[in-house]
């Protein structure tokens, strides 16, 4: 949710995927409610919606620096990015899901 991610990442999708638009579905600390969180049925009807609905054909996770959602170091943040990306898998496994990290100096780097 956090604003200064929000840029580098939709410029990001764009620039490396034929994609013209991006949904985006917010929750302060995506990567750990996705990862460790029981109850995510609100995100994944969100995630429904733009898979089924907007003919999304690919997901990301993304995770950040000083990421006030989920303040914990950044190894187990890229830790819940790949697990949180597993878990969407799970769900949608014929789309492509790719674990993404916005570093310090807010460029992004794929995790998985």
């Amino acid at each position: 949710m956090d604003g200064r991610v929000q840029l580098p990442v939709l410029h990001w999708i764009k620039e490396n995927y034929p994609v013209d638009f991006v949904d985006v579905i917010t929750e302060a600390g995506m990567d750990h409610v996705l990862a460790d969180q029981e109850d995510i049925r609100e995100v994944l009807r969100s995630v429904a919606i733009s898979v089924n609905l907007n003919k999304s054909t690919m997901l990301f996770v993304v995770g950040h620096h000083d990421c006030r959602g989920n303040p914990v170091a950044e190894n187990l943040h890229r830790q819940q990015i790949n697990d949180a990306a597993k878990r969407l898998k799970s769900h949608w496994p014929s789309q492509q899901v790719i674990g993404l990290w916005v570093n310090e100096h807010w460029t992004v780097e794929v995790v998985c």
